[in-house]
């Protein structure tokens, strides 16, 4: 009996020895790249992510599968997919930029990843926080006649704020060392933003059955079993004591306040300081709501209204990226103290004026300066020395509406004009660059209401595609205003417009070609062949492609009430606004020759 028990000790010993072996055999190269990318993407929902953006490929499958394992057992994760890698990154861009928070971005290898360049351009100069998640070909596919295999290594050059060139995933690294490095990056895009690089080269097989790692992931399973980041590194907070000390001997002077891009919660707490001091208040689109001081780019050409703001002893500039080209030619030729406040770190000021730079929120800043004010309990408004220039802008306004809205029908400064009455309360705006934003920087004075924008590089790309990452994040009714060349650039886009459990209103304004160009001393000779590119088409082909409703209103007011009728219904309307070419570029050179003659003050 006792042989026979020892027998049976011995066999059972023999069972988990052979199971122990067993489990540290080598792992298969599928399981070691899905590891790995479970081990990054659990990364980055630690340091915030909750958006992930996936394009179709077969090199990013380990990311893929990884992502959707993810999302199983998280239902915060949130995955979009389109099949534009462009558009892709622009849509993650627009997650970024309304979320605050970092988007994750998944594609294949090859020129899929060279697609996300122009957003990440962009991210570089407004500071989104991109984490593009690339596959690769391993080192040995590389430059050897290998299909879809190119140079991926720090492809979007300086660009990209952060690069992790990972090496093919072995048993060889520890997951600690992938963690850690993970870590680092992910604090440094939390502290200054940007996109941080991940290229992941992943070697086939990328199918297949997982192995049992629990060996491999032994060191980090307290880690996987807490909801911690790898690393814990702490943020400096701004010290804001010399700013209280400056401002003391400038709240008295004569100031001129600059609202540049920022939240609508950093617009509201300027407008709490520009009202304490009496201060003008020149507010950019991006910026939202508009002041008493709106068409400050039509008004300054007058000389007398210049020169009235040139009596300004100090500039207190929040939020940067302004479009005005005659408020960043006051900005040039000021002679005084200039601030300028701005959590983006780095110089803001393509002027290079000598200022005193903060890096800080601008709301926390404004509140600051409003309570370091209230203590020193000076009469409110401390200053009111520009009140006349109110005036003017009222004055610019009117002249705007009596020369647009002379006839019924639609011209780009009538809408322009008229674009604050089609914006609900509880509307977000996204405008599209070349003539949409300017054209709003002159004629309109909008409502409060969050804007964006994609004003860094100020491309006409991925501007579709944006807006729809902004709405997905806000999940609020949208208008979003855009020139035709702009619409063409970024068509594939409408795919994320279709089915949309939201109201959004897309106004295309067809100049037919790039209107912009009606406002340049390019030749008149060469204008259309090289510039202004005529495309001679219209939009309902498009909307009806992708199932979106569309309207093509001849008149403003039934334009106006599209677009409100549209806003309380979900899903995309597209309003077309066919104007002829050229209308606009005439329109403001005649109103700006009005302007610059007029007696304004």
């Amino acid at each position: 009996m006792a042989n026979h028990t020892e027998l049976n000790k011995a066999s059972l010993n023999q069972a988990q020895l052979n199971q122990a072996q067993l489990s540290k055999a080598p792992l298969s190269q599928a399981t070691l790249n899905r590891i790995w990318s479970r081990l990054v993407l659990t990364s980055l929902v630690r340091s915030g992510v909750v958006d992930i953006c996936i394009a179709p490929g077969s090199r990013s499958t380990p990311l893929t599968l990884e992502a959707e394992r993810l999302k199983r057992h998280n239902p915060n994760i949130t995955l979009h997919t389109h099949f534009d890698e462009r558009g892709l990154g622009f849509l993650a861009l627009g997650l970024a930029k309304a979320s605050q928070r970092p988007v994750a971005v998944i594609v294949t290898s090859g020129t899929a990843v060279a697609n996300l360049l122009p957003a990440v351009a962009e991210s570089r100069l407004t500071r989104e926080k991109l984490v593009l998640l690339t596959a690769d070909r391993p080192a040995e596919l590389i430059q050897c006649g290998a299909n879809q295999a190119i140079g991926q290594k720090a492809i979007f050059g300086e660009h990209a704020d952060q690069f992790c060139d990972l090496p093919s995933p072995s048993e060889t690294i520890a997951p600690t060392w992938l963690l850690s490095l993970l870590s680092e990056s992910l604090h440094h895009q939390a502290e200054s933003g940007g996109s941080l690089h991940v290229n992941c080269p992943f070697p086939e097989p990328l199918y297949g059955d997982m192995d049992d790692a629990s060996h491999y992931l032994a060191p980090v399973l307290p880690w996987l079993n807490s909801d911690k980041p790898y690393l814990t590194l702490t943020k400096m907070s701004p010290c804001l004591d010399d700013v209280k000390a400056q401002w003391q001997n400038r709240v008295s002077q004569k100031g001129v306040l600059i609202a540049g891009r920022m939240t609508q919660d950093d617009r509201r707490t300027v407008q709490m300081l520009a009202d304490q001091l009496g201060w003008p208040l020149l507010t950019d689109p991006q910026a939202g709501k508009g002041s008493d001081y709106s068409g400050f780019d039509v008004w300054l050409q007058n000389p007398a209204c210049a020169e009235w703001l040139k009596h300004a002893d100090c500039i207190v500039q929040f939020g940067s990226r302004l479009v005005s080209k005659r408020l960043g030619q006051f900005i040039s030729s000021f002679v005084g103290d200039y601030w300028l406040v701005d959590d983006h770190q780095g110089r803001l000021d393509p002027y290079h004026q000598s200022a005193y730079r903060i890096i800080a929120s601008p709301s926390v800043v404004a509140d600051t300066l409003i309570q370091c004010t209230c203590q020193m309990n000076l009469p409110q408004p401390v200053n009111d020395w520009a009140r006349d220039l109110a005036s003017v802008s009222q004055q610019v306004m009117a002249l705007l509406h009596e020369q647009c809205h002379s006839s019924s029908g639609v011209s780009e400064l009538a809408f322009a004009t008229d674009v604050a009455d089609w914006i609900t309360p509880d509307c977000d705006v996204f405008i599209g660059n070349s003539m949409a934003i300017r054209l709003l920087d002159m004629c309109a004075c909008l409502p409060d209401v969050a804007v964006f924008a994609n004003r860094g590089a100020s491309g006409i790309d991925g501007l579709i595609a944006s807006a729809a990452g902004v709405q997905r994040t806000r999940q609020k009714p949208m208008l979003c205003l855009l020139g035709d060349t702009s619409a063409l650039y970024d068509l594939n886009s409408l795919a994320l417009l279709a089915n949309n459990p939201q109201p959004l209103v897309l106004v295309v304004i067809n100049n037919n070609g790039g209107g912009i160009f009606d406002m340049l001393p390019v030749p008149e000779a060469e204008k259309d062949t090289y510039y202004r590119m005529p495309h001679g088409v219209e939009f309902s082909h498009a909307a009806a492609m992708f199932g979106l409703r569309y309207a093509n209103p001849s008149m403003l007011k039934q334009a106006r009430q599209v677009c409100l009728e549209a806003m309380n219904q979900t899903g995309t309307t597209v309003i077309e606004l066919t104007v002829p070419a050229g209308e606009c570029g005439r329109d403001l050179k005649a109103l700006f020759e009005t302007v610059r003659h007029a007696n304004l003050l």
